[in-house]
Order: structure tokens, then sequence, then C-alpha cells
């Protein structure tokens, strides 16, 4: 009998550890957030996750090569949250598509800038008839880069097709520039058979080519003379109907941060300005 109750005392407390154990297990786990990005411009999402950690809250990236694909995945539930476009592109992409997808938080704003051939020109006032100037194939981007030719005074634009022009709407060529779509974040890889490409701040960065130094034209984004530069800002994206998710509203706070303020205007040397 004794015997008897001593191995129950010793089954009952071993269930007792198991069950503690259990407890500590989940007390230690940690809720794994997947955001799409595209592209290698994410040190600010280190940051995010050292800032997260005490939440045990862990962003993990996925990482895309174009930009049709992250609010598909998104919209599909192969991510949680992205984090790679303008306001402009998502409310394109939502219209075209019908996903129910929102913005739930800024994060930086970046001009389009002008790259050159070095090999071919030095300066907007280098290039001449018949040179070949590559542009972003998406609506949105493609047309804020025929916005940007007008700026640098390369073509005229029908002034009431607004931010997203295409080519048809050019009504004069002060440079009889030849433009070539291609989607962005190939851009970088034409720069050697054109004379110029307007290439993303992202996809840049991403193909080494620094803005101080590479680039001969920027988009103006002074809000003061810019009246679309709301449209350029970039977001976090979640689906509308998780946008009160109390983690990714941590996620978002995190992001909007000093820390990762720092982080933007160091690592990218200039290239990201955060706008929260």
């Amino acid at each position: 009998m004794q015997k008897r109750n001593f191995l129950k005392t010793v089954a009952a407390l071993a269930c007792v550890c198991i069950l503690s154990a259990g407890s500590a297990l989940a007390a230690d786990e940690w809720t794994e957030v997947r955001v799409g990005v595209v592209g290698d411009y994410n040190a600010q999402w280190d940051t995010v996750n050292e800032l997260l950690a005490p939440e045990k809250i862990r962003v993990k990236l996925v990482k895309f090569s174009d930009y049709a694909t992250p609010n598909r995945a998104l919209a599909d539930k192969e991510l949680d949250l992205n984090a790679f476009q303008h306001k402009a592109f998502l409310a394109n992409d939502i219209e075209r598509n019908g996903y129910k997808i929102t913005a739930i938080g800024d994060t930086f704003i970046t001009p389009l800038r002008i790259y050159n051939n070095k090999e071919k020109i030095k300066s907007i006032a280098d290039i001449k008839d018949g040179d070949i100037i590559a542009i972003p194939s998406d609506l949105t981007n493609g047309g804020r880069a025929i916005k940007l030719l007008e700026a640098a005074g390369l073509v005229k634009v029908d002034p009431a097709k607004g931010f997203v022009p295409n080519k048809l709407d050019i009504t004069h060529y002060n440079v009889k520039i030849k433009i070539r779509e291609a989607e962005s974040g190939i851009l970088a890889r034409l720069l050697p058979d054109v004379t110029a490409a307007l290439i993303n701040g992202g996809n840049a960065f991403t193909a080494g080519l620094n803005p101080a130094e590479d680039a001969i034209y920027a988009e103006n984004i002074d809000p003061k003379t810019n009246p679309y530069v709301d449209q350029l800002v970039n977001v976090i994206v979640s689906r509308t109907e998780d946008k009160d998710n109390p983690v990714y509203q941590k996620i978002v706070k995190a992001y909007q941060t000093d820390a990762v303020a720092k982080t933007l205007l160091e690592a990218y040397q200039g290239a990201y300005t955060p706008v929260w």
C-alpha cells in the first residue's frame, strides 16, 4: 500500500513538472509576423526587431523581386503585413485588383532619381536626341517618372493627367528622347545599355547605386512645392480585417521611433527620409 501511494505521489509530481515545463515553454513562445519586402534595404527591420524583443514579437522578412506579388500574397494570407510601396501604388493596386488591404502606418519617403550611364553623359544637359531613357513600367511609378522627366525639362505633359500620366500624355519632347519601359527591379541592370534610368530608391540601393554620387536629378519631395508628396509616402500594409491587430500596431509603433529613424538616415546615406 505504501509503495502504491509512493508511486502515485511520484506520478503526480511528474505531471506537475510536465505542466510547469509546458507553461514555461508557452511563456517563452514568440509571435512571428511575416512581412513582405522588395529589395535589400532592410536594416531598419533589424532595429524594429530589437525594439520588439521585450514583447516577444519577431518580424520575419519575406523577400520579393517584383512589385506585383507582395499585395497579392498579403491578400491571400501568405503574409501578415507588407512594407514596400508608396500610397499611390497601393491605391492603384487596390483599384485594379480589389484587394481588401489597408495602410496602417507611414514609414519613409524617397525621391525617384535619374541615374546616368557615366560613359555616355554627366548631366541632364548632356542628354540629346535619340538617347534612350528607361523608366518603370507600372502605372504609378511610370507616371511619376514621366513627371520627373518633365521637371528635368526633357518633355512637356498634359497637365490634366495629374500625377500618373503615361507616354501618350507627353505633348512635346524638348529633347527627342526614346522612353523604354521595364519592370522596376531590372532598371539598374539596364543602365549600361541606355543613357539614363529612373530608378526607385530601394532598387537603386539594392543595385549599389549611391544617390549622392550616381544620380543626376531627383524628384522634389518638398510638400510646399509638390502637391503629390503625400502619395509618395511608403507605408506598412495589412489586410483590412486585421488593421487593428494589436501585434501589428506594436510593429508600427516600434517602426515609428527615433531609433529606426536613425537607422534609416545612417544606413542609406540620405536616400530615405522618415515621415512619421
